[in-house]
């Protein structure tokens, strides 16, 4: 029971220490504050987007080479189908046209590509500028606590201006101070969230121009095979 009441009692004691260093601040310290929340909602919420677009390319790509080998394309694109992954419907969009010629099934992936690239990027440029712009804002809000200690400081008598003014600069810099951790905290998030992109973009890529190389050689047998059948039969 003491234990709880102590846990209790220092929970509120953090707390109120917080709410202090933030009102010391000034009204920048919680325009920081606010931008941090968003910005770490805002890579959650893209880190869960890219989760689900991200899949095993070359396990994807080795099953999708058996079924087009086989014949057996209709299984291929029943499983690409199956999920959200974008190298999934990327390659899907292409296996639905096997049977055209070679520009018809590029045109049908690279519009797939195109219809999925915005959704990738979504967001991600306005995280990059909330970063940059909660260091400015810190450096804004110690700039307006320098401007107000030292009129403040002017005011003063002499045998406390040295006081006051280390007091009001030690103040003033708490914004520069959030504003970083935010700015370095937030750009930490938005380089794995890029690292991630990139990954799902090279493997669409990667992927689709293998898938159009193996459709495109396997049409061509086909046809030649075909020209051979024809020929015998002819004989």
């Amino acid at each position: 029971m003491e234990n709880s009441t102590v846990a209790e009692k220092n929970g509120q004691e953090n707390l109120t220490e917080l709410l202090n260093f933030m009102n010391e601040g000034g009204p920048f310290m919680w325009v920081i504050l606010f931008i941090w929340i968003l910005g770490i909602l805002i890579s959650i919420e893209r880190w869960f987007q890219f989760w689900r677009y991200d899949v095993d390319a070359e396990g994807l790509m080795v099953f999708v080479k058996r079924r087009v080998l086989l014949n057996k394309v209709k299984e291929g694109i029943e499983y690409c189908g199956r999920g959200k992954a974008i190298v999934a419907q990327v390659m899907k969009s292409g296996l639905q046209r096997a049977n055209q010629n070679k520009d018809q099934i590029k045109d049908a992936m690279e519009t797939k590509i195109l219809f999925f690239l915005p959704k990738m990027e979504k967001r991600m440029g306005l995280l990059a500028l909330m970063a940059n712009v909660s260091t400015l804002i810190g450096l804004l809000g110690t700039i307006s606590g320098l401007i107000q200690s030292f009129s403040a400081v002017a005011q003063a008598e002499a045998s406390v201006k040295a006081q006051l003014l280390a007091l009001g600069i030690s103040k003033a810099m708490n914004t520069t101070a959030l504003g970083l951790l935010c700015a370095i905290s937030l750009m930490v998030l938005h380089s794995l969230l890029q690292s991630k992109q990139n990954k799902i973009i090279g493997d669409v890529e990667h992927n689709s121009l293998g898938l159009l190389d193996l459709l495109g050689t396997k049409k061509r047998q086909t046809n030649s095979i075909k020209r051979e059948s024809g020929a015998s039969n002819e004989n």
